[in-house]
């Protein structure tokens, strides 16, 4: 019997053919040129409105069942995207978004994120992605040095300061444990992270997770902590302290620890500095600002949020080891199906963070940083102090609003004098919902604020003027 004449007929649908979503066809042309278009349309555009969220209700009856067992095809589920989800969205790039922290990417870190779904880079490993590697490596090695790090220092790229925090404070507990084991000492009841009262959340959430205790120091009345603070909570808690956190820009006020106090206690004390700088960090690449990062040169760990105030789109945080190994001993993970990885010298991101597979997600900062150059960071980042400076300035000459710190980086916390909370609440809302601006209320010691979180080089002063004449 022929072995070609008894041939069943080729399943086009099974086995070896492309399925419909994988086929290079018209259709799918038609897809990335729709999308494509759709993305220029978006990055290049200097319109594009606040937008405001809808509720639940209205998502349902305007976008409800775009999940079928046929497809709506692109067209459809594009324009259903276009017009009625992404209005949905606040636009966290507008000049007059400026609540939580808000997010200002380059347009070509924007673009080049596409490049990066695009090539299907794989970014936890050496091997399947070294090109993409090296070039965020060439980042951290230039973080590195600006903070006064060794040249040996490196570190990763992760999802965001929480998972960047984490990840630092999970290393220090496996040095000092490692440390204790060597030296033949028991492990204490609980291991111990000191850090300042106004440390942002996810300082106690890595607690938590971690099953350590953390001890919030009180700060004095500017919001700093500092060396003698943290010099007490050491004698307190003793060698159960596995890390100090300092941080470098507290998310609601921007505020700077006494860093270089703090890090000088490492002449006394054994213990693991980290520095939370998610935030405000970048603001060392500014020379206006970099002394009061003084101390920063001695950390054993540090984050900085590529996503907040170096111009890169949704999400990355840079984390950074004084020595890598510390890391790499902390996070590698081991299974048989590794064993190519984790048998080789390699560098690998994966080795460094509480994660495995991982984006490539450093490389629209790398390819903006290759764009533009270093000295075009450094004035977007000082634009943003000069114009706080400027409209604290206008706060303090208007009777009716008062700061209530100094800012020390790019947040500008202030009140309106007899105000309740239901005053800026009703204030916030419509601010929204006339698309002038997003402020949302903060509070500080049971009292309601407004506040300002100025990163966008777009931002203007007659922007942040406008939205103060709204208060009279």
């Amino acid at each position: 019997m022929s072995r070609t004449s008894q041939a069943a007929p080729a399943d086009l649908s099974h086995g070896d053919a492309p399925t419909r979503m994988h086929a290079i066809t018209p259709e799918t042309t038609q897809i990335v040129d729709m999308v494509l278009e759709y993305a220029r349309r978006r990055m290049l555009g200097d319109d594009t409105p606040l937008d405001k969220p809808m509720t639940p209700a209205e998502l349902r009856r305007l976008a409800g069942g775009s999940i079928t067992a046929d497809g709506l095809g692109a067209r459809r589920a594009l324009a259903l995207f276009e017009n009625v989800l992404a209005p949905s969205c606040i636009t966290t790039e507008h000049a007059r978004y400026l609540s939580f922290i808000p997010s200002a990417p380059s347009k070509a870190a924007t673009a080049f994120d596409l490049i990066v779904s695009a090539t299907a880079v794989y970014g936890g490993s050496w091997l399947e992605g070294s090109g993409a590697v090296f070039a965020e490596n060439e980042v951290l090695a230039w973080l590195a040095s600006e903070f006064g790090l060794p040249p040996t220092a490196g570190g990763v790229f992760v999802q965001g300061g929480t998972n960047g925090n984490l990840s630092a404070l999970v290393a220090a507990r496996e040095h000092a444990d490692r440390r204790r084991r060597g030296e033949g000492r028991e492990r204490p009841e609980r291991w111990v992270v000191v850090c300042s009262a106004e440390a942002h959340s996810s300082i106690a959430s890595a607690g938590r997770v971690m099953d350590v205790e953390v001890v919030a120091v009180p700060v004095a009345e500017d919001g700093m902590l500092r060396g003698a603070e943290v010099a007490a909570a050491l004698r307190e808690h003793g060698d159960a302290v596995i890390a100090v956190v300092a941080t470098a820009g507290s998310t609601n006020f921007g505020i700077v620890d006494d860093i270089a106090s703090i890090a000088a206690l490492k002449d006394e004390y054994e213990f693991w500095l980290h520095i939370d700088g998610a935030y405000g960090l970048a603001a060392a690449l500014a020379p206006r600002a970099r002394q009061r990062f003084a101390g920063i040169e001695r950390a054993d760990s540090l984050i900085v949020d590529p996503h907040k105030w170096l111009f890169t789109p949704f999400d990355s945080c840079a984390l950074l080891y004084r020595d890598p190994a510390h890391g790499r001993e902390a996070h590698t993970q081991h299974a048989e199906y590794l064993d190519a990885l984790t048998g080789s010298l390699d560098f690998n991101p994966s080795d460094y963070a509480v994660q495995l597979t991982r984006r490539a997600r450093g490389l629209p900062l790398w390819f903006s940083l290759a764009t533009f150059g270093i000295e075009a960071y450094r004035d977007a980042i000082d634009a943003s102090l000069v114009l706080t400076e400027r409209i604290a300035a206008e706060i303090t000459e208007r009777p009716e609003l008062e700061l209530v710190r100094p800012p020390q980086l790019s947040v500008v916390v202030f009140e309106r004098r007899g105000w309740e909370a239901s005053d800026y609440a009703r204030w916030s809302d419509r601010l929204l919902d006339d698309q002038v601006a997003f402020v949302v209320p903060s509070s500080h010691r049971g009292r309601t604020n407004a506040r300002f979180a100025i990163v966008n080089p777009r931002t203007s002063f007659d922007d942040l003027v406008s939205i103060l004449d709204t208060m009279r």
